[in-house]
């Protein structure tokens, strides 16, 4: 399996609070004690320092189920065991176990933050970023937190932008005389079309001229060009406007890609 940076991340992360986590297992029923009646954390910790990702979850689910395991065992044993799920990619499996964690103990930041990235992976940027935010209460000096935080509210503010034009071209419908205009406006996928060719164009433009006047110049007049053979021949037969907006952007992105 391809090990991905993030994990990585989370890996330490893990490591970290599973090193931190006072011992007690055994200790925590006094001299004496026995395996039957505390349980031993001794396998379950021994496969997470190993990284056995298949021992872990059956070492570790056994530490966890036990009635008479340690408050503070039994949460690096989850931690330990989410990890492993991490790393077999079994990301809801991953989570619950970061849930009973947290349920255990609600004040361990790099949990949050590392559940939030799960959330974020699956796609519920609602929960990952609350999760972030938790963590950075938790620990105002969390560096990833911050920039996991960071990062996140900037790509929910760029899909906002994206939704506020979605399905609607780059010119403004109401004002829409030509039939051509009105053709793009009743069609999302044309409104679309047409909003990314005036993106890329604007774009190609702009850092044409940058290097030569000339070249800005000439890539306009050919932007001109098109929208005038566009609103000839619209209407007319065989003439296909979805065909010929595709080649447009096609066209422009080629020139974007040099």
């Amino acid at each position: 399996m391809r090990f991905r940076p993030a994990v990585l991340i989370r890996n330490v992360a893990v490591a970290f609070v599973l090193s931190v986590a006072p011992l007690q297992g055994v200790l925590a029923t006094g001299t004496g004690s026995s395996t039957d009646l505390q349980a031993d954390p001794a396998p379950c910790f021994a496969a997470a320092a190993a990284h056995d990702a298949d021992r872990i979850v059956a070492v570790c689910g056994a530490l966890i189920d036990h009635s008479k395991t340690a408050k503070t065992d039994r949460i690096r044993a989850l931690i330990a065991r989410a990890g492993a799920y991490d790393r077999k990619d079994m990301i809801d499996s991953a989570i619950s176990d970061y849930d009973a964690t947290l349920r255990l103990d609600p004040a361990l930041a790099d949990i949050f933050n590392i559940r939030g990235e799960l959330w974020r992976r699956k796609g519920d940027r609602r929960r990952a970023l609350a999760d972030f935010a938790a963590a950075i209460r938790l620990n105002p000096d969390h560096l990833t937190a911050k920039g996991n935080y960071k990062s996140l509210a900037q790509e929910l503010e760029r899909l906002g932008a994206l939704m506020a034009v979605y399905n609607k071209p780059s010119f403004n419908c109401a004002n829409a005389r030509r039939a051509v205009e009105k053709a793009i406006c009743a069609n999302p996928e044309l409104a679309n079309l047409d909003r990314e060719i005036n993106a890329v164009h604007t774009k190609v433009v702009r850092e044409a001229r940058n290097d030569s006047p000339r070249a800005g110049k000439a890539l306009q007049r050919e932007q001109d060009e098109f929208i005038a053979r566009r609103n000839a021949a619209f209407g007319q037969p065989g003439y296909d406007l979805r065909k010929a907006m595709k080649e447009r952007l096609d066209r422009l992105l080629a020139i974007e890609s040099n």
